[in-house]
């Protein structure tokens, strides 16, 4: 009886043993994501439509219809001249309108009943459309005191007040246009046959480093620069929410060859001179076995790897403890680590 009972007792300390032999190894899976090959470049924003608006003519601002920074409208009357001037020489002009239209207009009755001159009529009709000529010329000088915007988009700073006097081509306001914003950058030439219009950017800049503003190309330079051996490319960013504004520096990343590949941790290859491996992990019901694999790599990007040849999607490979794998060896698989579990967490928990 007593035989009997160590029997099994050595086997489980056999079996503990053993246990204890093998090669603990964290796993991770092979996953198909999308990838590309980034270009790097420095670009300036500006605004999709700009514009700094100033007076053709000289007077004095009577009225501003704008605050600093303000969202206006595309026709809004931005500033008023004083134009009292104009707007008597107007009324005058539609009362000589006013007096050869009905000069006219006798002179076609007295004709329809053989009492006027056909010459009369022609020379009252051709005052008539003079009149009408004055009063649309004038039209025209007064549309000239009356600055509007001419699309919808943020004023900037009012550096005016009402009672100063302006002159033609004196800065008045600017008025940006930033729902869209336009992103200028200069690419070697080298890269030219990579770009087309639609190609996909991310960006950054200093003042949100935190965020990354997405784009495309939308336009590709019709020269290349002979001195920097560059094109100019320019992309288009969405600027619902305003916060990019015109000048500001740009870090841009192009994303070349955009496609869908296999994508492991860099610290599951092992290099053997100009070849590269991985350690499968092979599980069925009883065992947990490695097998050693031939991969051919693509781009290393940020601590992963493209794999061209050698893996599928969700296979099962070593990122720690390659030190003591070895091939066709039985290991003891820890864990297997994803977006919320790390190498770390994973061998404290195996403590």
């Amino acid at each position: 009886m007593l035989r009997l009972a160590l029997v099994p007792l050595t086997l489980l300390l056999s079996n503990a043993t053993m246990a204890q032999s093998l090669p603990s190894v964290i796993g991770a899976r092979a996953v198909m994501t999308t990838w590309s090959d980034p270009l790097e470049a420095l670009g300036t924003l500006r605004a999709e439509e700009s514009v700094t608006l100033s007076a053709t003519v000289t007077d004095i601002i009577a009225e501003i219809n704008f605050r600093d920074g303000e969202q206006v409208e595309e026709g809004q009357l931005l500033i008023r001249l004083k134009d009292a001037e104009e707007q008597a020489q107007l009324r005058a002009s539609q009362a000589l309108r006013e007096e050869r239209l009905n000069a006219s207009n006798r002179a076609s009755q007295l004709q329809d009943r053989n009492l006027a001159a056909r010459a009369d009529v022609e020379d009252s009709r051709s005052r008539l459309r003079q009149a009408d000529a004055d009063i649309q010329a004038i039209e025209a000088q007064l549309a000239n005191y009356q600055i509007k915007a001419p699309f919808s988009g943020r004023v900037g700073f009012r550096n005016i007040s009402i009672g100063a006097l302006v002159t033609p081509g004196m800065e008045l306001v600017t008025l940006d246009k930033l729902d869209i914003m336009q992103l200028d950058f200069g690419v070697p030439e080298v890269f030219l046959g990579r770009l087309s219009p639609g190609l996909m950017l991310n960006t950054t800049t200093a003042a949100y480093p935190d965020e990354v503003f997405s784009g495309e190309i939308a336009t590709i330079g019709t020269r290349v620069d002979p001195v920097t051996r560059s094109v100019s490319v320019r992309a288009e960013l969405e600027n619902s929410d305003g916060r990019l504004r015109p000048g500001m520096l740009m870090k841009v990343i192009v994303q070349q060859r955009v496609r869908d590949t296999i994508v492991i941790p860099e610290a599951a290859i092992e290099p053997s001179g100009d070849r590269h491996f991985v350690m499968l992990i092979e599980q069925t019901d009883d065992t947990t076995r490695l097998a050693r694999r031939e991969v051919a790599i693509g781009e290393r990007r940020n601590g992963e790897v493209e794999i061209l040849e050698g893996l599928a999607p969700d296979d099962l490979i070593v990122v720690h403890g390659l030190q003591l794998a070895r091939d066709g060896q039985e290991a003891r698989l820890i864990g297997i680590v994803d977006d919320e579990t790390g190498i770390r967490a994973l061998l404290e928990a195996d403590r």
